[in-house]
């Protein structure tokens, strides 16, 4: 396998944790490219491939990509492009980590848009697959069609999901709920191939378990996962708040053993960050705060998306539609 170019610039804790999960990673037996500036220390024994830019969190996504040419961001994407890298993953700026992988390593043949699918923790379970979860927030009918059909082709490849449940994100279960785009997706859902949709879902069955894949625009899925993750944060900070009190040390000690399991699958950093589908190579958007840790499990994200062929399973999955 051709390594993963890793992004060593990119996050709030670059480049230490980036290096620290690249490192981890690297001792795993995963091969890596670090992308980031000449003279770069703490990379031990891993390539890198200088780039001598930087796009900043706050740079503006489109134009920073056309201007800083040799930034670590676009040289990662280019090394994908060029077979020098079989992944990229970056914990830098959104947007502009998407508008590299799509300058530079471009769509799918037939995919109209690219969307950022994300791992949404189903206690007991495996994940919900939520997308789109910030790449384009409007959207047309056709296109969370699309991204039915690719999040399935992920659900199946991540995590062994053989026919995906899909759902629509709206407002009630009923057919007729919604406004008129999710009512035209939703007929349009009924009778698209490969696709096992369900109907309609609602924001309180991401986490249950009775949805594998769930369809939104770009603007309210991005909502919606924010939503979870400050909701999940306050309770798991009020729970050990709350056992870090004196009073509390018995029922801690009693209960810890059966929340750290818990704590596990919640925690974002399980995952290693999202997905951007539809473009052709595997990119991995993670967290802005990404520890090593995160690092380290977005990394083996990628090595599995191409070991599995995610990318060209969805070529095929795309394809096909397009011929029927």
């Amino acid at each position: 396998m051709l390594p993963i170019a890793v992004d060593a610039m990119g996050g709030d804790n670059a480049p230490s944790a980036i290096l620290a999960g690249a490192l981890e990673a690297a001792a795993l037996g995963i091969p890596l490219l670090l992308v980031g500036p000449e003279g770069l220390e703490g990379t031990g024994d891993l390539p890198l491939l200088v780039a001598s830019e930087v796009i900043e969190m706050d740079d503006d996504p489109a134009q920073s990509v056309r201007r800083k040419r040799d930034s670590t961001l676009v040289r990662a994407a280019e090394a994908v492009r060029d077979g020098k890298a079989s992944a990229m993953i970056s914990a830098g700026n959104t947007g502009a980590t998407m508008a590299s992988a799509l300058l530079r390593m471009g769509r799918i043949s037939g995919v109209a848009r690219p969307a950022i699918a994300t791992p949404v923790p189903v206690p007991g379970g495996h994940p919900t697959v939520l997308l789109d979860a910030g790449a384009n927030a409007e959207v047309q009918a056709e296109w969370l069609v699309q991204f039915a059909l690719m999040g399935s082709v992920y659900s199946q490849r991540r995590f062994g999901v053989e026919n995906p449940r899909v759902g629509l994100l709206s407002i009630g279960e009923e057919p007729g709920k919604g406004d008129t785009l999710r009512k035209e997706t939703y007929e349009l859902l009924k009778v698209a191939p490969g696709i096992n949709f369900i109907g309609n879902v609602e924001g309180r069955d991401l986490m249950t378990g009775v949805v594998d894949v769930v369809v939104t625009d770009g603007f309210t899925g991005n909502v919606v996962l924010k939503t979870l993750e400050g909701s999940l944060r306050t309770v798991v900070k009020a729970l050990f708040t709350a056992f870090g009190q004196p009073e509390y040390a018995d029922a801690a000690n009693t209960l810890m053993p059966a929340l750290l399991p818990l704590y596990e699958t919640l925690d974002p950093d399980t995952y290693g960050g999202a997905i951007l589908l539809g473009v052709d190579g595997v990119c991995i958007i993670s967290h802005g705060s990404s520890s090593a840790r995160a690092m380290v499990n977005g990394i083996k994200c990628a090595q599995e998306m191409v070991e599995t062929g995610m990318v060209e399973a969805i070529r095929v999955a795309i394809s096909s539609t397009l011929a029927e």
